[in-house]
């Protein structure tokens, strides 16, 4: 029985999707002004390994995520770098797609840009205004938070206390509150609507989306801790104000901080790391595994030790798997009288992994598990106990729990260094090339590298 920690009860639950065996799942995206940080690369591995193990588990999962690429980040950003809004956006959602591949997040069906989504924006809009939710001033349209009694149950705010927003006070407003639906504005980019020309606020862009894709109710809505108020707060008010039902989302699943050397990760504090940077140090399995090693609702404690020990566990698991490889090409017997007891080491250890994913997808656990399994085995195979027939189930076992988690354990992802030493020699030409103003053969390389998925940045 799979159980699920839910947001806003605050306690687990026995997972029922609304509809038999199909599962709806929304988790927030970036938004595209800049290089993807390893915190969100925290949230979207968790989310990626949730969904694999629904689908593992025979549920159909339509797993719908957002590209904000409306917003005042980025409109500042473009005005720093003096481009356009929207080719920044593109950059930026570019090199996203390029880092989720990397990190084998593959189970997003549909990436829904909130640029190709203002017709539904506007008709939402219009919804609340109808229903008595909304108000039209000078500078935009508001949500009226005192219309909506339940707003706080989420983030559990009293409505009295919230004067914390996103955009700063305006007089226009009944409550400081309020939160901007529509923003009427005179700077680029700007789109007419019947209120005004101007531009979407933040919060209607997802509930807009998701309500597109969705319907009203869905299943499964995740994203970071520090979303929950006061985003996903506004997304329940606006969603079940236009609709009139409620609950808007069955589960709310959040994933916890990442710290960098216990502190929180922000550019001010000079402890920003971008995912692209990670990975020119680490192979992007040995990422995923960290952050699996903790679990989803937990802050992780972001170090150099924490990826050499992640690194360093993922070296045992390849170890035993081209040990058990060497062993079946030799003249092992194929099967003996440990088989028996070897079979239900195995299906022990199945059923562990399994029910400690079922326990809110306790990947540390699970992953320890794996562990218990490896030690046993090779124990076996250092007392030559253990026989072909068990092996390859061993094999196929890891395999299995290794596609849950997002792990290729059949392939064993190694550079030599010969490829080590290689890359390393075309870097060096190219900064060769770079320094005699040799701009097209340079860029040529770079190119070339990145589509063996070797990223290569100047600074």
């Amino acid at each position: 029985m799979l159980k699920i920690f839910n947001t806003m009860t605050q306690k687990k639950e026995e997972f029922k999707p609304m509809y038999e065996n199909r599962v709806k799942l929304f988790v927030c995206g970036p938004t595209v002004y800049d290089n993807s940080h390893v915190g969100h690369a925290r949230t979207y591995i968790s989310f990626d390994v949730i969904a694999r193990y629904l689908k593992y588990n025979g549920f159909s999962v339509f797993y719908l995520q957002n590209i904000t690429d409306i917003d005042d980040k980025i409109i500042k950003r473009a005005l720093e770098l003096n481009v356009e809004p929207i080719k920044l956006a593109r950059k930026f959602e570019k090199k996203y797609m390029e880092d989720m591949k990397l990190l084998g997040v593959e189970s997003v069906n549909l990436y829904a840009r909130a640029i190709e989504h203002l017709p539904e924006i506007i008709k939402q809009i219009k919804t609340l205004i109808d229903n008595g939710f909304a108000y039209v001033t000078e500078s935009g349209v508001y949500f009226d938070i005192s219309k909506f009694p339940d707003f706080g149950k989420l983030s559990r705010r009293n409505i009295e206390d919230l004067t914390v927003h996103r955009i700063s006070p305006d007089s226009n407003k009944r409550n400081p509150g309020d939160f901007a639906l529509w923003k009427i504005k005179n700077d680029e980019p700007l789109w007419n609507s019947p209120w005004g020309v101007g531009r979407p606020g933040w919060h209607i862009e997802d509930t807009a989306i998701t309500e597109e894709y969705l319907g009203y109710k869905y299943d499964i809505h995740g994203g970071g801790l520090d979303l929950i108020f006061p985003h996903h707060e506004a997304e329940v008010a606006q969603m079940e104000s236009a609709s009139g039902e409620k609950p808007m989302v069955r589960y709310w699943m959040h994933t916890g901080f990442l710290n960098v050397s216990g502190e929180k990760m922000s550019k001010s504090l000079g402890n920003f790391i971008t995912i692209r940077e990670i990975l020119r140090d680490y192979d992007p399995e040995v990422f995923r595994f960290f952050v699996l090693s903790t679990h989803y609702r937990s802050p992780i404690d972001f170090s150099e030790s924490a990826l050499q020990q992640s690194e360093n566990s993922l070296h045992r698991i390849y170890k035993l798997i081209e040990t058990i490889d060497e062993l079946l090409r030799s003249n092992i017997s194929e099967s003996n009288e440990n088989d028996i007891k070897n079979t239900n080491l195995l299906l022990n250890a199945k059923h562990d992994f399994l029910n400690n994913m079922d326990n809110d997808f306790n990947t540390p656990n699970a992953l320890s598990v794996i562990f218990n399994l490896i030690r046993d085995v090779n124990r076996g195979i250092d007392n030559k106990n253990i026989s072909k027939n068990s092996l390859i189930y061993v094999k196929n076992l890891l395999i299995e729990f290794g596609e849950i988690l997002g792990f290729e354990f059949s392939i064993k992802p190694s550079v030599d260094d010969k490829t080590n030493d290689l890359i390393k020699v075309m870097v060096e030409v190219r900064e060769k090339l770079r320094e005699r103003k040799d701009w097209e053969l340079s860029d040529l390389i770079r190119s070339r590298l990145g589509e063996i998925d070797i990223i290569l940045e100047d600074k």
